[in-house]
């Protein structure tokens, strides 16, 4: 139970921003509209670029479509744009049929003179497979494809048809429609993307988007809102409300404070400590998904000594994760002892358990050459994710165990974004980080963060590349045999404990608030917010 010093505190925040905050309630109130507190800002609003699952928020299920779409509840790939699919003998060649009369955003910077077809989903896909594709050089990377090697993957696409789209793959691949189905896969306009061109301006192609998703992109002020309105010609019917903003609110308390005020109809991630003051407010609902998301702690294995795995697994056993779990998650996650979690079935449950062992620690360290006094820096990012709902006190609590071993630590706060950015560049010593599952496929939690492909492009914090893990997994992803797979996935696992370039720390559950008027929110493991469905009920 909440001690009673927590619940006061609550109490008396709630008031403040009740009495503080009634005139902004008022002027943010919307009429047949939704206000969604969400944590940080986006990057872009085009999923292709990223792997932020605040951006996948803010744009991916409310902007766009995809061919095909994922079923969470049964896991099965279900119609999108596209109708059908049929997929080759051999498995290298996948004829997409394309729905009809799917429109395009009409906006103030951008009016459709035609409805989707197939050459709008070649230049999507284009755009982030050729280097020749006018458009590929404004974004940096594109970490999902890139990291999977999807470019290399397909051998073409080609329109055969206004409403058929062939794929030729240049080997067979069981993975490749499920890749379909993730929030990166979205479809872009064409038409738009050759306007934009002629005007030299490609960057508004991310940066002020055309989709054909429920929603259409209005206005964003950062570090305030985004604005939605609704689509009039979506084409599984309107919204059923006119206008979605994101009320851009960073800290957890102040999103929970404008829960209770009204202020907001829906806030993101609650934290553990939140859960008794949010179950015992009337009027309010906690919606949760499973914990398909991992916690860790990443080396960089670019700089010595963490380019030597005798001294990572030293480091990880001078952390106490017991105290990290109690402080920090209030018992709502799990400990991890793989990156992969227990509910997927290429979990290793086999895999030795690494204990907390300060003196040991110390130990293995002077063996390895580290005295007394060493430094060492770790990032932080300056927000709260789903896996990691306070990554500064964990940052804080992982100082003081390492001070316990000789190691003084440095703790470098950064912005979440501007973290995104400076980790791509590998200045880093280590870095809080973490996950959440985008397949339900097990090799998402190991190509996308450790892969050798994901090391070149930023997206690997570690910088770790083994080409052995890399067979591993490939060979898992393109075997039609269960328990082949399982067996590879295991052994991949096998080789991260020894290994360690990451230590894996919690499985988290994740939850959502809202208000209870507000229905039909889709709350997924594998796939961002989306408020397609939603309904306020007055």
């Amino acid at each position: 139970m909440m001690n009673k010093r927590i619940k006061l505190w609550f109490s008396t925040l709630s008031i403040s921003f009740l009495l503080a905050g009634c005139d902004r309630a008022q002027d943010t109130t919307l009429a047949n509209g939704l206000i969604y507190c969400s944590e940080g800002n986006p990057e872009s609003f085009n999923p292709q670029t990223t792997t932020s699952g605040i951006t996948l928020d803010a744009s991916s299920q409310q902007l766009y479509d995809r061919l095909i779409e994922l079923d969470a509840a049964t896991g099965d790939l279900t119609a999108g744009i596209a109708t059908s699919w049929q997929t080759s003998p051999d498995g290298k060649t996948i004829d997409i049929f394309l729905r009809k009369d799917v429109k395009f955003h009409q906006t103030r910077y951008f009016i459709p003179s035609r409805t989707l077809n197939a050459q709008d989903v070649v230049f999507s896909f284009n755009r982030w497979r050729l280097s020749t594709h006018p458009f590929y050089s404004s974004a940096d990377s594109y970490p999902h494809m890139q990291s999977y090697e999807l470019d290399a993957l397909i051998k073409d696409i080609e329109a055969v048809s206004p409403y058929h789209v062939r794929f030729h793959l240049n080997q067979q691949s069981a993975s490749f429609l499920h890749h379909l189905a993730t929030d990166y896969m979205v479809i872009l306009s064409a038409e738009y993307g050759a306007k934009l061109e002629l005007q030299s301006s490609k960057s508004q192609l991310d940066n002020y988007p055309i989709g054909t998703g429920p929603f259409y992109f209005d206005n964003f002020v950062k570090d305030e809102f985004i604005r939605f309105k609704a689509h009039p010609d979506y084409w599984q019917g309107q919204p059923h409300i006119n206008q979605l903003v994101y009320d851009i609110t960073p800290q957890s308390s102040s999103r929970l404070a404008k829960l209770i005020t009204g202020e907001c109809d829906v806030v993101a991630h609650p934290v553990a400590s939140e859960m008794e003051v949010l179950q015992d407010k009337a009027g309010v609902t906690l919606q949760s998904k499973n914990a398909e998301n991992v916690a860790f702690w990443a080396f960089n294995t670019l700089k010595p000594p963490f380019d030597r795995a005798e001294v990572r697994r030293a480091l990880a056993k001078s952390i106490d994760r017991q105290t990290i779990y109690k402080t920090i998650y209030y018992g709502m996650a799990f400990p991890a002892n793989s990156l992969i979690p227990p509910s997927s079935w290429g979990y290793n449950s086999n895999l030795p358990h690494l204990t907390y062992n300060p003196e040991q620690a110390k130990k293995e360290l002077r063996a390895a050459g580290i005295e007394e006094g060493f430094e060492l820096e770790i990032w932080s990012p300056h927000i709260e994710r789903e896996y990691n709902p306070n990554s500064l006190k964990m940052a804080e609590l992982i100082q003081a165990n390492l001070a316990a071993v000789g190691i003084n630590a440095t703790i470098v706060d950064y912005e979440w974004s501007t973290l995104r950015k400076k980790l791509s560049s590998h200045e880093h010593d280590s870095v809080l980080i973490g996950w959440s599952a985008d397949m339900v496929s097990p090799d998402n939690f190991l190509t996308a963060t450790l892969s050798c492909a994901a090391a070149v492009i930023g997206n690997n914090r570690a910088a770790w590349c083994n080409p052995h893990f890399d067979e591993l997994v490939k060979s898992a992803m393109l075997s039609d045999d269960l328990n082949r797979q399982k067996e590879l996935y295991m052994q991949a696992q096998s080789l991260l404990h020894q290994e360690m370039p990451i230590f894996p720390i919690a499985h988290s559950l994740s939850f959502l608030a809202k208000q209870d008027n507000v229905l039909n929110i889709k709350f997924s493991p594998y796939s961002a917010i989306s408020f397609k469905h939603v309904e306020k009920i007055k």
